[in-house]
């Protein structure tokens, strides 16, 4: 099992990375948000290994926290690897872990592929398991709601706007919701980051 990747960020797809290793070894590795990464940086990965009889896909996160509670996600029924990248890419692991002590079925059905049937598997399979799981959680070095909706007052390139479209594409969401949220967002100026995250929480507090 491949615990973490340290490499330097060699490209940023919609939905993977592939980080270049010192032994000259370049991964692709599938995030909830790529564009959390800079190009060219040195970065610690850190990673689940899923293999299948076609493929071994390696999915990353910038904490390990992350991955746990992807795994814990793994967990439920009905929810693969990129239906967990999903839930981690549009929601804080406190709206995730709130919603499921909640038993909030209608936060739960909007995240893509997730309908009734499966997010009452989530709860019934998480409530007791995520009870104590928040206190592996700094929601700090996470990013709050404030910090992911603090957009730059840069001037950014139009291409930021497509590049967060396609992502979400990436994760699922469909053409008629992404332009629905993207023209809401035409106005607004960030990184690709930014836009993808502000998007995700529109769509969930719609």
């Amino acid at each position: 099992m491949i615990d973490f990747i340290e490499g330097q960020v060699e490209y940023i797809e919609k939905d993977c990375i592939i980080v270049l290793t010192k032994q000259g070894v370049g991964y692709q590795i599938f995030c909830p948000n790529p564009y959390e990464y800079r190009k060219m940086e040195q970065k610690r990965v850190y990673t689940h290994q899923h293999v299948r009889e076609d493929a071994i896909q390696l999915y990353g996160f910038v904490h390990r926290e992350q991955r746990d509670l992807f795994r814990k996600l793994l967990d439920v029924s009905g929810i693969g690897p990129r239906g967990a990248i999903v839930i981690l890419a549009a929601a804080t692991p406190s709206q995730i872990i709130g919603a499921v002590q909640r038993e909030d079925i209608v936060f739960l059905t909007k995240f893509p592929g997730i309908g009734k049937k499966t997010a009452g598997r989530m709860i019934l399979d998480l409530k007791d398991k995520l009870k104590d799981f928040g206190n592996l959680v700094n929601e700090q070095d996470w990013g709050t709601e404030e910090q992911l909706f603090a957009f730059s007052t840069d001037e950014q390139p139009a291409s930021s706007h497509q590049e967060a479209a396609e992502a979400l594409k990436a994760l699922g969401y469909s053409d008629a919701e992404v332009s629905k949220v993207m023209v809401k967002l035409k106005s607004e100026k960030g990184t690709t980051e930014q836009l993808i995250k502000k998007a995700l929480q529109l769509i969930l507090t719609s």
